[in-house]
């Protein structure tokens, strides 16, 4: 099992799928890694040669923030936002979404589980017009 930038990369994948599993790179990026290095994407992991492993791991090392550089840039980036004061910050601190998507309804990963409140919905004994 080759162990890049300390994750372990499952041997039975392709190599091109199997970089995803590293927080950071995602399919484009992967392919071009894999490109510089010289490396067939369509290479089961177990077949890479050490070297190759070695070629990659440079790669990474130098030119891409991954996995806890990444985390601790991202949480420094939203903690920045939070101090100033700005939109997104104070919608980072509530936890509500903070593109620009709707709350009324929805948003439920981020709001939470529902809390029932009374005196929504339509009222007992009142005739429909």
């Amino acid at each position: 099992m080759a162990r890049i930038a300390g994750v372990d990369i499952p041997n039975e994948k392709r190599i091109e799928v199997g970089l995803t599993y590293i927080y950071g790179i995602g399919p484009a990026i992967s392919k071009k890694i894999l490109a510089q290095g010289g490396i067939d994407p369509d290479k089961k992991a177990k077949d890479l040669m050490e070297e190759e492993v070695t070629r990659i791991r440079d790669l990474i090392d130098k030119e891409y923030r991954v996995e806890g550089d990444l985390r601790k840039e991202i949480d420094l980036n939203i903690g920045r936002l939070r101090e100033i004061g700005c939109y997104r910050g104070l919608r980072h601190r509530r936890r509500l979404p903070v593109r620009g998507q709707r709350t009324r309804t929805n948003a439920r990963t981020k709001r939470g589980p529902r809390q029932t409140v009374a005196g929504r919905g339509r009222r007992r004994g009142v005739a429909k017009k």
